[in-house]
């Protein structure tokens, strides 16, 4: 038997055992519907924690409103609570209903990212934008809502996109203001109105430096590494 006919045959076999071995293979399992990581799974949790701001309406509601005492009341000792109950509390049904529809989607759009990036940009918000607003609040005024959360989601998204400059994640963030651009209004100051304007800057602009500091531009740690040394 000639060379040339002993390696194809090689070749062959070769070949059959790489076939057999693929084969022997499990194959991978897919993700549950539920897992966070799927679209309906991150969907399915963002109706679960919008069903929660339901429940504590309707029980808000019930008691005449009795737990919005416990909102945010600026520059209060006793309203520093309010930084973390603000988001649960409403003014009225149709405050909650505005608030819905932004909370549920653009969070799932978030959390689909990554489970542990949202609980960290939602921690970041609420207490980074809660402590601004209660800085610079209104004096008197008792701020609740969840406006101030989904500012915040946004704020991130956007600077997500704008810093990290990923094409996934500028399609994400150009989509959310396709449906959701006119929220940007919210962060105008109004007159004689309820809206908390500030509420609305202060969580947009925790959000976006999240943003900027889970997603530096390339290049930003150098430079600052190399003036700190100096």
């Amino acid at each position: 038997m000639t060379d040339p006919l002993r390696r194809r045959l090689r070749e062959a076999v070769d070949v059959r055992k790489q076939i057999w071995n693929e084969r022997q293979r499990p194959s991978p399992r897919k993700r549950p519907w539920w897992s966070l990581t799927t679209w309906s799974g991150a969907l399915a949790a963002m109706g679960v924690l919008l069903a929660v701001l339901w429940v504590v309406q309707f029980a808000n509601a019930a008691d005449d409103y009795g737990f919005n005492r416990y909102g945010l009341r600026p520059r209060t000792v006793d309203g520093l609570w309010g930084i973390v109950t603000q988001p649960f509390l409403h003014a009225s049904y149709e405050h909650l209903l505005s608030n819905s529809a932004p909370f549920a989607l653009i969070g799932w759009v978030l959390l689909r990212s990554d489970r542990r990036l949202f609980a960290i940009v939602t921690a970041a918000v609420v207490v980074v934008g809660g402590a601004a607003t209660w800085l610079v609040g209104p004096s008197g005024a008792v701020i609740v809502g969840a406006s101030g959360l989904v500012f915040g989601w946004l704020g991130y998204l956007l600077a997500r996109a704008w810093f990290a400059r990923r094409v996934v994640w500028i399609i994400e963030a150009v989509l959310v203001l396709f449906f959701f651009g006119t929220l940007l209004y919210g962060l105008f100051p109004t007159v004689h109105t309820h809206v908390s304007w500030q509420s609305h800057v202060c969580g947009f602009l925790a959000g976006a430096l999240t943003g900027g500091v889970l997603h530096p531009r390339r290049g930003t740690t150098r430079r600052f590494g190399r003036a700190s040394v100096s």
